[in-house]
């Protein structure tokens, strides 16, 4: 597994683009004896791996491989890009997918041995930072006839996920003027420009008038050449956030109200890109559990004294306050013991149960059609900021160390699934009682956004 990791992290590659990633994971697969199907969703770097022994459930483990936009680093404590402008792996999929690929493997082990039966199936699941994988693998009925599902994410603690996620819509809109002489004769031009900019402060008035938990972000893609030239075109990409599907819906609703009045305004054209959507995520309590009841077994994530050094180096580089406030939301005795390592493996029960988060998850997706749950497993200084330079270091280095634990946890809760009928029927049913009937939120006329990430 570690070389594995290692070579993904040395070769980073975004969302939809992760060729060399999709291909050492489905070898390593085949190689194990795995049935592999790529291209799921009308993506090619997306693919089920199946191992199948005897009758009983089906168990899915999720996993993730694309690397984040301008994050290259070296490992080392100061900022230092391998490559200015390319990508990292500042999100730990490099360590993701690798582990729930070894993971896969240990389960079609034991169901060789008879230690249990069913099947178990690796996914892998591309696009996450964009959160498109999962959606339109949703859409192929990827996930239809899972039993439950299981993953994992890298972080800076050890504990069971049981809170959400927010549901979110991706989406850009490009206004079409006219060219001109910005000066010379600027009464001949319409610019698109103005469209976007308008666009935006409509946004900003919105804000006042939506619920507190609602995100609405933005970057402008393209916004023209040159300041004597009208921009004939130009295009902002919009992300919407809210606890509900429901509440994105009416919130994106209102955003493409505010852009045809921005069209009207500017004098433009306006059509719209929707890239993709997500539900929030569900977190189910008895494969949470299932999750903590291993983590005892397993006890910590344990780490050597150079690792401990370069972590305690790195937490010398975080914006003042970002390790207290981490430790402030660890429960008893967990806060008094994490304050004087900087890699804290101790596993710990959940601090945020019913908290929505600030971010989305594509496995919110997976969540609405089959009971779902993730755990975070130590690989970060603690106190480590996601997406940053920092999480790229450790995925690099120290956090490789927690991949044995992570493989043995997911596929000890796999199996533990595999064979306690009671234990699954008791997932089936939280899940019946907390999910209404899903229904993918991507149009039928969809495609997935290749030109996202190039």
């Amino acid at each position: 597994m570690d070389e594995l990791a290692v070579d993904l992290w040395e070769h980073p590659e975004l969302g939809l683009h992760e060729e060399r990633a999709s291909r050492l994971l489905r070898e390593t697969l085949v190689d194990a004896g795995f049935e592999v199907t790529a291209g799921v969703g009308d993506m090619p770097t997306a693919f089920v791996a199946s191992y199948a022994a005897g009758d009983g459930p089906t168990i899915g483990i999720l996993g993730e491989y694309d690397a984040l936009p301008g994050l290259s680093q070296a490992v080392t404590t100061e900022r230092s890009p391998i490559e200015a402008g390319e990508p990292g792996h500042g999100c730990g999929h490099n360590l993701f997918g690798t582990a729930g690929v070894g993971a896969a493997i240990a389960v079609a082990r034991a169901l060789d041995r008879g230690d249990a039966d069913g099947e178990v199936r690796f996914y892998g699941c591309p696009a996450e930072e964009t959160l498109v994988g999962k959606t339109f693998m949703a859409r192929d009925g990827a996930f239809d006839d899972l039993a439950a599902a299981v993953t994992w994410h890298p972080s800076d603690h050890t504990a069971p996920q049981r809170g959400s996620s927010l549901a979110m819509d991706s989406l850009s809109f490009t206004f079409e003027g006219e060219s001109a002489h910005a000066a010379a004769s600027p009464e001949s031009g319409r610019s698109a420009l103005d469209g976007v900019q308008l666009l935006n402060t409509g946004v900003e008035y919105m804000r006042e008038h939506v619920p507190e938990a609602v995100r609405v972000h933005y970057n402008v893609q393209e916004g023209g050449n040159a300041p004597n030239v009208v921009p004939a075109e130009a295009s902002v990409w919009y992300f919407v956030r809210a606890p509900t599907r429901s509440g994105v819906e009416r919130v994106t609703e209102w955003l493409r109200e505010i852009a045809t009045g921005a069209a009207t305004m500017s004098r433009t054209a306006v059509s719209e890109r929707y890239y993709t959507g997500v539900h929030r995520l569900v977190s189910n309590s008895a494969i949470a559990d299932t999750f903590r009841e291993n983590m005892a077994d397993l006890g910590p994530v344990t780490f050597d004294e150079d690792e401990r050094e370069l972590a305690a180096e790195l937490q010398e580089t975080f914006p003042d306050g970002a390790i207290e406030d981490r430790i402030a939301e660890f429960e008893p005795p967990h806060d008094d013991a994490a304050a004087d390592a900087a890699l804290y493996g101790e596993p710990m029960d959940a601090f945020d149960e019913g908290d929505p988060g600030g971010g989305s998850t594509d496995v919110g997706e997976v969540s609405q059609i089959t009971p779902t749950a993730q755990f975070r497993a130590t690989t970060w200084a603690l106190g480590t900021p996601g997406h940053s330079w920092q999480a790229v270091v450790a995925n690099g280095d120290f956090g490789r160390t927690a991949l044995p634990y992570v493989a043995k946890l997911l596929a000890g809760s796999t199996l533990d699934l595999l064979t306690d009928g009671e234990r699954l029927a008791a997932a089936r049913e939280e899940f019946e009682r907390e999910v209404g009937e899903y229904e993918n939120p991507l149009p039928a006329d969809a495609e997935p956004p290749f030109e996202l990430t190039r």
